[in-house]
């Protein structure tokens, strides 16, 4: 079976058409046998009929053209039938079983009928003159004006009408399926953090309408919520940040003990960061549109902010170019990576970026402890971390969340990997288009 609904809807129409017009034909074909032997039958006998009146009208000098003009004009040959002849009965149908006792009822329980005399072909009929001669003739009519077939005359009007109906079933299937494939696309742009655009609701069937004023109805409300959470989140870090940068100056003024006062800015350096995690998580990241980028001096500049911070990373970049991506998001979450990778890998860090088909993959790898298998989708989730030597005891659990959703938002994925020879290896997939 297909796997597209619109596939699947048309083949099942197909087949009930193909089916209803079978069982049609099948039905015209057993109504249609007994008129069709009647009128063979009565054409046979009329024919007959007239040859008998035609010879006993004529004079015999005259009969050898009349014969003739019945051969050439209508078809019809008249033969004397001898006792060797060799007879192959009409075939063991219902309608030349009907057409045989048509004739008998009309000329008499006598008469005989054939396909084939002596390896000849057509529809042969034996009369007499009159009952009283011993004479017997064959007359041999042109099968096909005798045994007209149900084919010839049903088939082609039962080609136009499948034609017909399967035109009318590939419209029916396609505005079922247009409907539900716009509203996957939009459901799947929504999947993405995006805003779709609206849903025609009075377009379609009753429900398929219903259906369209939900999904639109739902999507404002996601978007209204998140940008009522983003709006909430933005305040509290303005409000959050402004009294902690007082505490952080009466520490440094106040505090006479340098020990303490450290310990003191520390903490508040260490809330600040979790309020930036926090506002990059909640940020609408499709309120920056999407722009043709230079992935590699995006990379380049990367890794010269790691170099300047005492870190050599390895660097394989040379295989990528310009690519349609929104470059501060995608900042963020390689940051967010290469910070992890730093925190974690024992300083070394290897950044690599090349092209597979329609994807851009980057994968900022290291040599750290490296993460079970088990553990990698769990680790996606917002506010988790991992209980051993690669978790965070003070962070919010939110930075592999964050490059995950900001890798669906460009229609990617986050993998993290096993790394040949040890390590960990996040692989950054985006769409090259």
């Amino acid at each position: 079976m297909p796997r597209s609904l619109l596939a699947r809807t048309f083949l099942l129409l197909t087949l009930l058409v193909l089916l209803s017009t079978a069982g049609w034909l099948a039905l015209f074909s057993h109504i249609d046998v007994e008129p069709r032997a009647r009128e063979s039958a009565q054409m046979a006998t009329s024919a007959v009929n007239l040859i008998s009146a035609s010879i006993f009208a004529a004079s015999p000098r005259k009969r050898p053209g009349l014969f003739a003009e019945f051969s050439s004009r209508e078809g019809m040959r008249l033969l004397p039938a001898e006792a060797d002849d060799q007879v192959r009965a009409l075939p063991d149908s219902r309608f030349h079983e009907l057409v045989r006792e048509q004739v008998m009822a009309r000329l008499g329980p006598n008469t005989r009928l054939a396909s084939e005399v002596n390896g000849e072909p057509g529809f042969w009929v034996s009369f007499k003159l009159n009952e009283r001669d011993d004479d017997e003739y064959w007359l041999v009519l042109p099968r096909e004006r005798v045994t007209r077939s149900f084919a010839t005359r049903w088939m082609s009007w039962g080609a136009l009408a499948i034609a017909l109906a399967l035109i009318v079933a590939w419209v029916i299937a396609s505005r079922i399926s247009r409907p539900l494939k716009a509203m996957a696309g939009a459901a799947g742009v929504l999947g993405r953090g995006e805003m779709p655009a609206p849903l025609p609701e009075n377009d379609g069937a009753q429900e398929m309408a219903a259906l369209a004023r939900a999904f639109n109805t739902m999507a404002a409300d996601l978007a209204r919520h998140e940008q009522d959470r983003s709006e909430v989140l933005a305040g509290i870090s303005h409000d959050l940040r402004t009294p902690l940068t007082r505490l952080r100056l009466e520490a440094e003024m106040s505090l006479s003990d340098p020990q303490a006062r450290d310990g003191m800015v520390a903490d508040i350096e260490q809330m600040e960061a979790v309020i930036s995690q926090f506002m990059d998580y909640a940020r609408t990241e499709s309120g920056e549109a999407p722009a043709a980028t230079d992935l590699r001096a995006l990379l380049e500049g990367l890794a010269g902010r790691e170099m300047a911070r005492g870190r050599q990373p390895e660097i394989d970049i040379a295989s990528v170019s310009t690519a349609m991506l929104r470059p501060k998001a995608v900042t963020r979450a390689l940051n967010n990576l290469l910070d992890n990778a730093a925190k974690y890998g024992g300083g070394a860090v290897a950044i690599r970026a090349f092209t597979v088909d329609d994807e851009i993959h980057i994968e900022i790898a290291d040599r750290g402890p490296g993460i079970p298998d088990e553990e990698t989708e769990r680790l996606k989730r917002p506010f988790t971390r991992l209980d051993n030597a690669r978790s965070n005891a003070t962070g919010t659990g939110l930075g592999l969340a964050i490059v995950d959703r900001i890798a669906r938002l460009h229609g990617g994925r986050l993998a993290l990997l096993e790394n040949p020879g040890g390590g960990l290896r996040a692989c950054f997939t985006l769409k090259a288009t």
